[in-house]
């Protein structure tokens, strides 16, 4: 046999394999074309457990990925997660969840209301049925998998937020300790600020001119925390102009503040032993509105010429407006704020400025308050753990040291 009739019997049985292959593909096509594509195989083994840490409100279901999850001709697209109440209602669709993931987390804590009904709430220690769908990219779903049950629980203790327990309890050792320490007469030290340090020599330049002092607190409201602050240096000040038999204008713009500021303003000179000097007509409402209330405060500063002029409270848009006018009437000029965005204009166009947190220590370095003076230095020492803490989260994560990294992580 020639090498030509070898090459020949070769081709002709490739040609009559293949014929077999192609025609049982055919057939397998007409079939799918009769009956349509298979359906995928269910996923298997699904557990349903309690969401840790959630109030009782969430179930982690979890399963094992359907035989047909890959390619093929029934391939897996996505699963449907499907609920009901009880095992033998109505399940109803929760989520549908990609191919390759084998974990949902189902929870819903909206409570419903008359106005805004939820059927899907789910309270804790309530009872809930699961089935999982597979669904090929054929859009055709498979049986629905075995029916599981998940019971919520409500959890006593949220284990995530341990390090903030861990704070609450080191802040709250460091306040016991230095709050007994100031009331038994222990001297705290507070860092010098150059603000506070020279709030007696402007006092006492006013007095020397025989001008008044200007003390505004702002536009925040009496709950402001630095509006808060402002108080305790304006009760400062107005026992130092009682001494000194100075007067102590206080312009505001909001009743509540106007009351705590005349009651404050009243105290200091009752504390100063002159209650006859004080004039309730030096701490008056002005205006709400906040550009009029700096027209009129900028009015008393270039009629009255204060010889100091004192910022100290919550500031906006007009900082600088005040700033400028003071300078303009020759006043030595004190301010401090929490808004960072108001602090730049303040440190151009003032004399000295506390800057954030500053004016809530300066409160404290006035008063000499043993409650205030111990929580400004338990303050100080928690910080400095939480910069330990910092620095150490930060090695972990830059040598990928993992339970270093979970002991100084927070859920929140």
């Amino acid at each position: 046999m020639n090498q030509l009739t070898k090459t020949i019997l070769i081709l002709m049985l490739l040609l009559f394999m293949g014929g077999g292959v192609f025609a049982q593909a055919a057939d397998e096509e007409a079939l799918v074309d009769t009956i349509g594509p298979p359906a995928p195989s269910p996923p298997t083994n699904i557990t349903v457990s309690d969401k840790p840490n959630d109030a009782g409100h969430g179930l982690i279901i979890r399963w094992e990925l359907s035989p047909d999850d890959g390619a093929g001709l029934n391939n897996v697209i996505m699963y449907d997660v499907m609920r009901s109440d009880s095992p033998d209602g109505e399940f109803s669709s929760r989520n549908l969840v990609p191919s390759g993931d084998k974990v949902y987390v189902d929870i819903e804590d909206t409570k419903p209301t008359e106005v805004l009904p939820n059927p899907d709430y789910m309270p804790a220690n309530s009872t809930w049925y699961y089935r999982i769908v597979a669904m090929s990219d054929q859009q055709v779903s498979s049986v629905p998998s075995e029916t599981v049950s998940g019971t919520t629980i409500e959890n006593i203790f949220h284990w995530g937020k341990l390090p903030i327990l861990f704070g609450v309890l080191i802040f709250g050792s460091f306040l016991i300790i230095f709050i007994t320490g100031a009331k038994k007469g222990k001297e705290l030290y507070v860092r010098p600020l150059a603000g506070i340090n020279a709030v007696d020599d402007a006092i006492g330049r006013a007095t020397e001119m025989g001008k008044p002092i200007l003390f505004i607190l702002g536009l925040g409201t009496a709950g402001d925390i630095a509006t808060i602050a402002g108080f305790t240096i304006l009760a400062r000040v107005a026992k130092r102009t009682a001494e000194y038999q100075t007067r102590v204008l206080v312009p505001v713009q909001e009743a509540v503040v106007l009351a705590v500021a005349q009651e404050t303003v009243r105290t200091a000179y009752l504390e100063a032993g002159r209650p006859d000097q004080y004039n309730p007509d030096d701490v008056f409402f002005v205006t709400a509105l906040q550009f009029p209330y700096v027209a009129a405060v900028n009015g008393i500063m270039l009629r009255e010429k204060p010889a100091t002029n004192f910022y100290c409270g919550k500031f906006y848009a007009e900082s600088l407006i005040l700033a400028e006018t003071g300078n303009i009437a020759g006043a030595i000029q004190i301010s401090g704020t929490d808004e960072v965005a108001q602090l730049p204009f303040f440190v151009a166009a003032t004399d000295y400025t506390l800057l954030g947190e500053e004016l809530y220590a300066a409160s404290a370095y006035l008063s000499k308050e043993p409650v205030q003076l111990g929580t400004l230095k338990a303050q100080d020492y928690t910080k400095a753990v939480v910069m330990v803490f910092v620095i150490i989260g930060t090695i972990a994560i830059t040598f990928g040291l993992p339970y270093i990294l979970t002991l100084v992580t927070v859920n929140l």
